[in-house]
């Protein structure tokens, strides 16, 4: 007996094969994870402790919570993104949000949209539905190329496209000039705009742009979000997804069938801690601005070619003219000097050629890895 074609054609992610590989290595730093290293907020841990002296501890509405729906809705106005709670299903983290849209709208053979480099999950998904990933390069500063995307458009008449901003693994945020030339394109197209926006929250410019922002869209639009970065909540698994009535019904048929509903008494902890635990985010993120701008600053130092990431907590500098593949790069720096990135071929083959750092860590241990970072860089250029 054989596993099904779909799972053996997926493999496990490119991040957590080289994680295995770190796990191999005796007193080794990891710069690896998508984890903020904060606490959750206080006001999730008080109203999470309520919730199980109250016994909320039972099956909610397959969609989640009414309070929890009211608190998203109200949320995205700040982004100028509108949506009901009737419009809104809360998931178990963004993860299996992406998991309930592929599984809803991907028919066997359909073509999927993926952005290259780009989260591995996206293709992993397309596979195991039954779909076809066709991949859209990004440009130099990952922005998205429009002339290249429009070609792939009405030569291969997709089902869906995928948009990641805040990117992971680049940091990349959505520019006002991008955003307009998406929506130029995409407006008048039958096609499925997924746009996950997990790292919404993790920002370091005024403006923020999306293209769940243009209300003439709305019929194409699926918005994939959640509190795994934003609430440094990673282990609740609180995510949630947004589309019109004709759209979500249909996404929470398949999140009902596959979980029924997320953690009751996670999703009372958020609704009633919400605004409390979004002013103590807002730290977080003065935090890791503070990081990136270290980060930055040692990379361009050390002759590093590095893109200044407008959101999320990576950076993805570029490592060609050392002349390895990321793979080496990553393997010697981690076996020589005990710190570990993760090589970007890890997200897919636009990756290649460069690698992401991680700095969702204490200062203390990224001076630790860039310290050994520029040793390595400097015994390499001798």
């Amino acid at each position: 007996m054989n596993l099904s074609d779909r799972v053996n054609s997926i493999e496990i992610s490119g991040i957590r094969q080289f994680y295995n590989k770190v796990r191999k290595v005796d007193g080794a730093l990891s710069l690896t994870l998508g984890e903020p290293d904060f606490n959750v907020p206080s006001a999730i841990k008080r109203y999470m402790s309520e919730a199980l002296d109250k016994n909320i501890t039972h099956y909610t509405s397959n969609e989640g919570l009414l309070s929890l729906r009211e608190k998203i809705s109200s949320y995205l106005d700040t982004f100028k993104i509108h949506y009901d709670p009737e419009e809104i299903c809360v998931t178990v983290g963004g993860s299996e949000g992406l998991s309930s849209v592929f599984g809803a709208i991907v028919n066997p053979n359909d073509k999927v949209l993926i952005p290259s480099p780009g989260y591995p999950a996206y293709s992993a998904l397309t596979k195991l539905y039954g779909g076809c990933e066709l991949q859209y390069k990004l440009k130099d500063d990952f922005s998205i190329d429009i002339e290249n995307l429009k070609k792939l458009i009405e030569e291969e008449k997709p089902k869906a496209i995928v948009i990641s901003y805040p990117s992971n693994p680049t940091g990349a945020t959505l520019s006002k000039k991008n955003c307009l030339e998406l929506y130029e394109l995409l407006k008048d197209k039958e096609i499925f705009i997924i746009t996950d926006e997990i790292y919404s929250g993790i920002v370091y410019e005024d403006e923020y742009n999306s293209l769940a922002q243009f209300q003439d869209l709305r019929d194409k639009i699926i918005y994939v979000s959640g509190f795994s970065k934003l609430f440094s909540m990673t282990g609740f698994r609180l995510g949630y997804v947004c589309a019109t009535s004709k759209y979500i019904k249909g996404i929470i048929k398949y999140h009902q069938y596959n979980v029924s509903c997320a953690h009751s008494a996670t999703q009372y902890a958020v609704a009633e801690g919400f605004d409390e635990a979004l002013i103590e985010s807002k730290r977080y993120v003065e935090e890791f601005k503070k990081r990136r701008d270290y980060i930055i600053e040692r990379l361009q130092s050390m002759g590093i070619d590095t893109y200044v990431p407008g959101g999320a907590f990576y950076v993805f500098p570029c490592i060609k003219k050392y002349g390895m593949s990321s793979q080496e790069f990553c393997e010697k720096f981690l076996n020589q000097y005990k710190v570990a990135i993760v090589p970007g071929d890890a997200f897919s083959s636009g990756g290649e050629g460069f690698v992401r750092i991680s700095y969702a860590y204490s200062m203390e241990q990224l001076k630790y890895g860039m310290d050994k970072l520029e040793k390595f860089i400097n015994n390499h250029n001798k």
